[in-house]
C-alpha cells in the first residue's frame, strides 16, 4: 500500500500497527512541528518571548507583517490562530505543551547561531588605552571574552538558578524596607495599632516565598511554572505538621527555598517524562496528576526533610563562620568577591542569601560583600586624582562614581579599573579591608545582616538589621564602607600604576579643537580646564 508523502526530516509513517522502537519519535514529531511553525512567524530574530497555555503557543512578535497566516493555518498540527496583545497558534491540549519546549530551543539556536559582532580594533598603538573611550571599549571585549569563558555547564546552571531568585528580589527589597520600619517603630514605640499591619505586609511574601521559588523554577526549565509552584506549596502547608518523616514530625515551611527548588526540578521532570509517555488524548488529565502526586509524595517523605537539614546547616555555618574568625572571613569574602563576579560564581550565592533570610529574617554574608563595592569606590577616586590630565578618564570616573556609591559598580569595573589592570587588584585589596572591618565587629558580638538581597553600598542602609542597637548597626556598616574607601584609594594611588602606565594615561588625547596649544591657561590638558571632582 503506498504510504503518503511526508514532510522533511520527519519519517514516513508506518502503514502497519507497530511496536515503537524510537523512543525520541514524539519529539522528532514535535520538533518538525515547531520547526515548520519558526520560519512562518519570521525567524527567531522575530520572536522576543514565548509561553502557553492550555491549547495555544503564544508568542510576541517585533514585526507582525512578517508572518504568514495563510501558511501556517494550512500546517497540519495547526487548528487555528487567533490575535489578540500575543500572536496566538493552536496547536490542541497536550500537542501545545510538547511544541513549546521544542519551539523555545529552536529560537534559541536560531539567536545563538548568528555571527557574533567584532570588537572594534583599538585607536591607538598605545600599551595602554588612554581615552575613556578605548577603555570601555576594551572593558566590554574584556566583559564578553569573561562571558564566553563563563560558558561552562556549571556556570550555566547556576546562572539558571539565579534566574529563579532575581525576580524575587523587587519583593524581597520592598517587604525587606517595610519589616525594618515596622522594626523601628516597635522599638521606639511609635504607632502601636499600625505594627500589626506592617508585620503582616512584611511577612506574608516570605511565608510563601517557596511557592514563588517552585513557580520560578518549573518556568525556568522548561516545566508548567504553576505546577511547580503547586508541589513547593506543599512545604508551607500547615498541615504537614501531622506527617512523619525519617522518625520526626515534618514542620510548615521545613526545607524553604532549597526544598521548593528540588521539590520543582523533580516536578519539571516529572512533568517531562509524563509528556513523551502518556498519549495526547489523556495527556491533559493524567500528567498534572501524576506530577503533583509523585512529586509531592517525594516532597514529603524525602526532600522536605534532607532539605531542612541542609538549610540548618548553611545558617549554623554562616553564624559560626562569623562569630570564630569574623576578621578573617570578612577578609577573604570581601577581596575575593569582584573575583567571583568575574567568573560568574557569585550567583551561587544567591540561594544561600535567600535561605539566610528565610531563616533569620537578614542574611550576614551580603553586608560584607557589599565592602568590594566600596574598595571599588576607593580605586576610581584613586585613579581620578592620579591622571590629572586625562580629562575623558575622569569624567567618566565622575559620571560613574554616584552609582558606585550606591553599589552598583559595574560602569567602574568595566569601565575603569579591569581595563587598567593593576587598579582591578587594588580594589579587591579595599573591599577586603573593609570586609575584615565588618567581620571583626561580626566577630565581637554586633552581628548584622540585610533583609534582602539586591542593594549595595548605601542603598543598604534601611535594609540593616541585627540583634545590637540599630546605631550601632548603622556606625559599624558605615566605617566598614569607610575603610574600603580609604583602603582602596592608598593601595591604588601608591600601587595601581607603574611609570609607564602613568606616562601613557596622563595625557589629554582629545584636546579642544578650537583651542590645540597645550601651553596656554584654555587647553583641556592645562590646569585651568582639568576637570575637578566634586
Amino acid at each position: 500500500m503506498p504510504t503518503e508523502p511526508t514532510e522533511p526530516g520527519k519519517s514516513p509513517e508506518p502503514t502497519e500497527p507497530t511496536e515503537p522502537t524510537a523512543p525520541t519519535a514524539p519529539t522528532d514529531k514535535n520538533r518538525a512541528t515547531a520547526a515548520a511553525i519558526l520560519p512562518l512567524v519570521g525567524g527567531p530574530d522575530n520572536v522576543t518571548s514565548i509561553a502557553h497555555c492550555m491549547t495555544r503557543l503564544r508568542i510576541a512578535l517585533r514585526d507582525r507583517s512578517l508572518v504568514r497566516d495563510e501558511a501556517l493555518k494550512a500546517l497540519p498540527a495547526v487548528l487555528g490562530v487567533v490575535e489578540d496583545d500575543t500572536y496566538q497558534i493552536v496547536l490542541g491540549p497536550g500537542a501545545v505543551a510538547r511544541v513549546t519546549p521544542q519551539f523555545e530551543a529552536l529560537v534559541e539556536e536560531g539567536r545563538s547561531a548568528a555571527p557574533p559582532t567584532p570588537a572594534p580594533p583599538p585607536a591607538t598603538a598605545s600599551p595602554h588605552p588612554v581615552t575613556a573611550d578605548q577603555l570601555a571599549a576594551q572593558g566590554a571585549s574584556l566583559k564578553e571574552a569573561q562571558k564566553a569563558r563563563n560558558a561552562t555547564p556549571v556556570k550555566l546552571m547556576l546562572r539558571r538558578i539565579a534566574n529563579i531568585f532575581v525576580p524575587l528580589i523587587p519583593a524581597l527589597i520592598g517587604c525587606g524596607i517595610i519589616a525594618g520600619l515596622n522594626g523601628l517603630l516597635m522599638n521606639l514605640g511609635w504607632l502601636p495599632g499600625v505594627v500589626p499591619a506592617l508585620a503582616a505586609i512584611a511577612s506574608g511574601f516570605m511565608s510563601l516565598i517557596a511557592v514563588f521559588v517552585g513557580y520560578n523554577t518549573a518556568k525556568e526549565f522548561g516545566g508548567t511554572p504553576i505546577l511547580g509552584g503547586a508541589v513547593a506549596a506543599i512545604i508551607v502547608f500547615p498541615g504537614v505538621a501531622k506527617i512523619t518523616a525519617f522518625g520526626t514530625e515534618l514542620r510548615p515551611g521545613q526545607g524553604g527555598v532549597l526544598g521548593a527548588l528540588a521539590a520543582a526540578l523533580l516536578a519539571v521532570y516529572v512533568e517531562k517524562r509524563c509528556r513523551r509517555l502518556v498519549p495526547e488524548a489523556l495527556d491533559v488529565l493524567v500528567t498534572p496528576t501524576l506530577t503533583v502526586l509523585v512529586s509531592g509524595l517525594v516532597t514529603l517523605f524525602g526532600l522536605m526533610f534532607l532539605a531542612g537539614e541542609a538549610s540548618a546547616a548553611i545558617g549554623t555555618f554562616a553564624d559560626r563562620l562569623l562569630s570564630t574568625g569574623g576578621a578573617f572571613a570578612g577578609l577573604v569574602l570581601g577581596g575575593l568577591f569582584l573575583p567571583l563576579v568575574m567568573l560568574g560564581l557569585h550567583q551561587a550565592l544567591i540561594p544561600i542569601h535567600t535561605t539566610l533570610i528565610e531563616q533569620s529574617g537578614h542574611t550576614v554574608l551580603l553586608p560584607i560583600l557589599a565592602m568590594a563595592g566600596a574598595g571599588q569606590v576607593g580605586a576610581a577616586l584613586a585613579v581620578h586624582c592620579r591622571l590629572p590630565r586625562n580629562g575623558s578618564l575622569r569624567a567618566t570616573i565622575k559620571s560613574a562614581l554616584p552609582a558606585g556609591f550606591l553599589g552598583i559598580g559595574e560602569p567602574l569595573i568595566y569601565g575603569v579599573s579591569l581595563p587598567l589592570g593593576r587598579p582591578f587588584v587594588t580594589a579587591c585589596v579595599g573591599g577586603a579591608a573593609g570586609g575584615a572591618f565588618v567581620g571583626l565587629f561580626n566577630q565581637l558580638g554586633i552581628a548584622f545582616g540585610s533583609t534582602a538581597i539586591g542593594p549595595s553600598g548605601w542603598a543598604l542602609f534601611p535594609l540593616l538589621d541585627g540583634t545590637s542597637n540599630p546605631g550601632v548597626t548603622v556606625a559599624v556598616y558605615a566605617g566598614g564602607l569607610l575603610t574600603g574607601y580609604l583602603v582602596g584609594f592608598a593601595a591604588t594611588y601608591f600601587f595601581g600604576f607603574t611609570g609607564q602606565m602613568l606616562t601613557d594615561l596622563n595625557t589629554d588625547p582629545d584636546p579642544d579643537p578650537d583651542n590645540p596649544d597645550p601651553d596656554t591657561p584654555d587647553a583641556v590638558s592645562g590646569p585651568a580646564k582639568a576637570p575637578a571632582l566634586t
